[in-house]
Parts: C-alpha cells; sequence; structure tokens
C-alpha cells in the first residue's frame, strides 16, 4: 500500500496512513524523499496515522532535514494524537513545523 500524494497550492501532500512501522516506514521515507527531490515544499498529513514507531519518525526527520539543507519547507499537519504522543517523547514537536490541519497551514499563506 502506497502513501498517496497530492499537489495543493505549492506544496505536495504526503497523506500518511495507518501504521508507519518498520514494515511501512521505507515507503513513507521513499515516497517523502521523491517530492523533495523535486524541490517542492512538503506537508504530511498526520491526520489519519494509528501508530508510528521510530523508523517512522526518522523518515521525517530525515525529510525535514532534507528539506532545510535544500531551502525547501517541510511541515507536518493534523498530526493523530497517538502520533503527537510520539513526538512529544522525542521532543520532535518543538523541531517540526506543525499545524492543526493542512487547511490551516494553507490559509497561513507563505
Amino acid at each position: 500500500m502506497s502513501f498517496p500524494v497530492e499537489k495543493r497550492q505549492g506544496f505536495l501532500v504526503v497523506m500518511l496512513a495507518g501504521e508507519v512501522d518498520l514494515s511501512r516506514s521505507p515507503e513513507a521515507r521513499k515516497v517523502i524523499m521523491k517530492a523533495l527531490k523535486k524541490m517542492h515544499s512538503v506537508m504530511v498529513d498526520m491526520s489519519r496515522v494509528e501508530y508510528i514507531d521510530s523508523s517512522g519518525v526518522a523518515s521525517l526527520v530525515e525529510g525535514f532535514q532534507y528539506a532545510r539543507s535544500n531551502n525547501l519547507e517541510f511541515a507536518l499537519a493534523g498530526v493523530s494524537e497517538a502520533a503527537m504522543n510520539v513526538l512529544r517523547l522525542a521532543r520532535l514537536d518543538q523541531v517540526f513545523p506543525i499545524y492543526a490541519s493542512l487547511e490551516a497551514r494553507l490559509e497561513a499563506g507563505a
């Protein structure tokens, strides 16, 4: 099962869903990095993530670092409570730009 990507107002939106664990995080990483390598800013919609483990978080961190080194925006949107708990534990909620929803980021403008 692949993670869909759609273009919205200058962003490529990667829609993660379900469990982003050791078996699915390589696909998440591949999709995120492919979007970034197109030199687009990336928004990761995490509203449907039921579980994320350290390998999933590592995919997000790698995307964030790549974006930052290439002057691209990388943000998370609609982070589910389960995923937010993991990000808080790792204190990554203080690192990633996080928006309440995809719409909230798009309405905020550039």
